[in-house]
């Protein structure tokens, strides 16, 4: 029998919601502890799996000499904020929920771009009959960038597709996928978005990623497009980004995530009409956590067979 500990990664995740998922969900013969109950050093000890994060209790596993921990599955897709080196130096493994995000962002993504390109985001904050005071646009026959072609990246080109934009995917191979008019590799002279109307960022937060999105990236873009951040938040360079708005590089920003999240309540982004933010929530739904536990539930099976994983797990080399 296995011991399983619950957290939750942020205030998004509500413990007792994932608790009646638990109890819904009884097809392993596990111990399951809450990270709300009261955990001695030797119950946390004892926790073979973590499902989901809790920074404290992870890092008084880690720090155990004693510890059993073996496997953690995040309830995210990235995993930038887990201890990966440790992870890696004690031999444990870590899944992602990859997969369950890709429906609500693309469209989130999409309407994004709607309630920039059709007026609804000034419209809303006016609260007023006010005419628009630019062009207003159609995704038809627009050049849209999408940087990572993954489950998320994948599903935002085939929305794209939809509504008869031009869909251009970057990723690390140059691998075609199917969502994409064509492909280019993330390393080799990207000039192809220079010209986008659209960039949008779903890459993961990795070494080569940070500060992908700088002054260098911006200053090259020749048509003014809107860009868009549903990815990780440092891979922007906040104070490049606000430039390059305050300068016309860009037209728009919708931005899910930032750095630092959340910004400073006097950052100059808050105050633009032409920027919208939301709470870095593009991934979540309703569904968010049973469709975790299905995940979980594949992968639970096979660990208990031989320590190994089916879906998702992360290179914790290469952080994704």
């Amino acid at each position: 029998m296995l011991n399983i500990l619950v957290g939750t990664p942020n205030e998004s995740f509500d413990i007792d919601e994932i608790k009646q998922n638990f109890a819904k969900n009884d097809n392993f013969n596990s111990k399951i502890y809450f990270e709300n109950e009261n955990l001695s050093q030797d119950i946390l000890d004892s926790i073979n799996v973590l499902f989901g994060y809790n920074e404290v209790l992870l890092d008084k596993m880690l720090d155990s000499n004693q510890s059993q921990l073996k496997w953690v599955q995040a309830l995210s897709a990235g995993v930038d904020y887990f201890p990966l080196d440790r992870l890696k130096a004690k031999h444990i493994k870590l899944t992602t929920v990859s997969g369950i995000h890709a429906e609500p962002i693309a469209e989130t993504v999409i309407g994004m771009i709607l309630g920039s390109y059709r007026f609804i985001d000034q419209a809303a904050r006016a609260q007023a009959w006010i005419k628009p005071n630019y062009e207003l646009k159609m995704l038809k026959n627009k050049k849209v960038v999408v940087y990572g072609t993954g489950s998320i990246g994948g599903r935002i080109g085939e929305l794209l597709k939809a509504f008869k934009a031009e869909t251009i995917g970057i990723n690390h191979s140059g691998r075609d996928v199917d969502s994409f008019d064509k492909t280019f590799k993330i390393n080799d002279d990207n000039s192809v978005v220079n010209d986008a109307d659209v960039i949008i960022n779903t890459l993961p937060l990795t070494k080569e990623t940070t500060d992908f999105y700088n002054a260098e990236f911006f200053n090259k873009l020749t048509n003014k497009p809107m860009y868009i951040s549903i990815g990780r938040g440092p891979s922007t360079n906040t104070d490049d980004l606000t430039k390059a708005l305050q300068h016309g590089s860009l037209s728009s920003a919708a931005l899910d995530v930032t750095d630092p999240e959340p910004l400073d309540a006097n950052h100059p982004l808050w105050k633009m009409d032409n920027v919208l933010i939301t709470s870095h929530i593009s991934g979540l739904h309703a569904e968010y956590v049973e469709e975790a536990l299905k995940i979980f539930d594949v992968n639970m099976q096979q660990f208990i067979k031989n320590d190994t994983l089916v879906k998702n797990e992360v290179d914790l080399s290469k952080g994704y």
